[in-house]
Formats: C-alpha cells, structure tokens, sequence
C-alpha cells in the first residue's frame, strides 16, 4: 500500500461531533489496517493544521461545517485533495431547499414540499399542505430538529416549526410518505444494495440512529427485485443530479404502492460500526477497510488537479 500521508478529519463543531469523533477513529483505524501513513485531526473550526504532506484529507466530518462545502472550499485553498464530493454538491445537497429544487429540476421524485422562514413565524395557517406531516431544519443532518406532525392541529404544527427554527432560519414542510424507510448507499459508480431501516420505535430520529438495538437494519431490503432496481435507479438519479461524486448516500420513503421518494443525500454518511453506508457495501463484499481505501485512492487520483487549480 502508498505511504501517502492521510489526515482524518474527525469532530468538528456541529451538532453532530460526537458521532463524528467515532466515523473518525473508525475510518483511522481501517486505514491504518489497510497499510496507510494515517494522522487524525480533531477539527473544531476552520483554523485546523494538516501536517506538511499531507496527501488527502479523509472526511468524516458531518453536519455543519463539514457536510456544507466550508471544509471543501478551505482544503481546495489549501491545494489538499479529499474525500468525498466536491464543494458545490457538498453545499447543494446539505441543503434541503436547494436539493429539493434539484430533484424537482431533474424529475427525481421527492414529495411536494414548502418553505417556511423564521421571519415570518411559526404560521401553520400560510401552509397549504395538511397533516400528516415532515417538519425539519433546511439546513441540518442526523435528524436534527425533526418533527413528524401526524395529528391536523395547527397547534402541532406551530411547536414542529419552533423546534426547526431552533436550527437555522428556514424549515422545510413535506407531507410524510406512509410506507417503508430506505437508504441506498452509491459508492464508486454504482448503486449498493438497498437498505430498509426499521426503528423498533418511533421514527428514525437522532436517537434511533445511534443507540445500539434500537433499529432494525434489513440488507439487503426484502424487496421484489423490480421495486429493487427502480429504487436503486432512483437513487442513482439523484445523486448525478446534485453533481455528487465518489459516494454519498441516498435516503429515499417506499409508498405503499412501490413507488421510491427521494428525501435528501448524505454526501458524508456515517462511517460507524452502526453505519448504513459501510452495512451496504459489506453485503455488496467490500469490506470496511477496502471501503475506506478506495475512498482515498479515488481523491488521489485527483490530486494533480487540485495542485494546478491553486498554482
């Protein structure tokens, strides 16, 4: 294996570190396993230091800071190569709203939606969908901040609002697809095999995300293969059309007439022992450090561009 330096960065400052800090020392140590030069930076702002030869920076940031671009836009200043996708499809999928307009563009399907701004206050009356629901931050990852408003109460859909608010300026509304929860991992060119989320409660928020037991995986899905290769389809779809590249991951609502929604890309999914990206490519024989090698031969391979962009 090259003995090219690689810096994971881990941490960073969003809501999401702590999980960060384990996809970080996760991907680290396949690394290392896999016979590669590895350092780890702790990144709590954009004032972080990469050692001298450093060769690629290894993302396992998420959320804010790292899932928007910001860290993208400084390492391609920097002249560093990384993982994962570029800057401008970093920033567009991060965001809801621009995603969203994205896939209509493109004719992903992906449920209606509505825009609402803190400006002008938590108003269920200026909606025009109605229950059930999906009220959450525009610009947030790990289902932060999300409500699912099942009831047709103004009154739930006001407090949906305020919690979204607590994240940022705007909230995306969207009615909630009733039917099965998916997520697709592209890694690589190619769409892994599917993945069906089952929380054993609840939806599948922060906490059915990231405590052991809580949530079922099924993987691959138990699908009709159809259904399969249309989901996988879809997915793939979304991902050229937000401009994503290397891998992301796909999370998609089945309705109960088999028909996949698009609901946002996770261009820097979680690399933890509990991780969908990682279950994915295990069914598909890609083993957790093949995984993350690959990740960084394909960002080497980029590396004399992003040297000639800043020369």
């Amino acid at each position: 294996m090259s003995k090219e330096l690689i810096a994971v960065l881990k941490g960073g400052p969003s809501v999401e570190r702590e999980v960060s800090l384990r996809s970080g020392a996760a991907c680290a140590a396949a690394l290392r396993r896999a016979g590669w030069d590895v350092y780890e930076v702790d990144v709590r702002g954009p004032r972080f230091r990469l050692r001298p030869g450093t060769a690629v920076a290894f993302l396992a940031l998420h959320g804010t800071f790292g899932e928007d671009g910001a860290v993208q836009r400084l390492l391609e200043a920097r002249g560093v190569a990384y993982t994962g996708c570029g800057v401008r499809a970093s920033h567009d999928c991060f965001d809801k709203v621009r995603s969203k307009q994205i896939f209509v563009a493109a004719g992903v399907p992906t449920p209606a939606y509505e825009v609402v701004a803190r400006s002008a206050g938590a108003r269920p009356s200026a909606l025009t969908l109605r229950p059930p629901l999906v009220v959450k931050p525009a610009c947030q990852g790990s289902s932060v901040g999300v409500t699912i408003v099942r009831r047709n109460s103004g009154a739930a859909v006001a407090r949906a609002l305020k919690t979204a608010f607590r994240h940022g300026d705007r909230a995306v509304v969207e009615p909630f697809v009733d039917g099965r929860e998916l997520t697709v991992g592209i890694f690589d060119g190619r769409a892994l095999p599917v993945v069906e989320i089952r929380p054993r409660r609840g939806f599948y928020d922060y906490r059915n995300k990231y405590t052991q037991g809580a949530t079922e995986y099924l993987v691959p899905a138990p699908l009709p293969r159809a259904t399969t290769l249309e989901t996988q389809r879809v997915a793939l779809a979304a991902f050229h059309a937000a401009g994503c590249r290397d891998y992301a991951r796909v999370d998609l609502r089945l309705s109960r007439r088999g028909q996949p929604f698009v609901l946002e890309i996770n261009t820097l999914p979680g690399m933890t022992a509990m991780s969908l990206l990682p279950k994915a490519a295990a069914a598909a024989g890609i083993a957790f450090e093949q995984l993350c090698s690959r990740m960084v031969q394909m960002a080497l391979e980029r590396r004399p561009h992003v040297q000639a962009m800043v020369q």
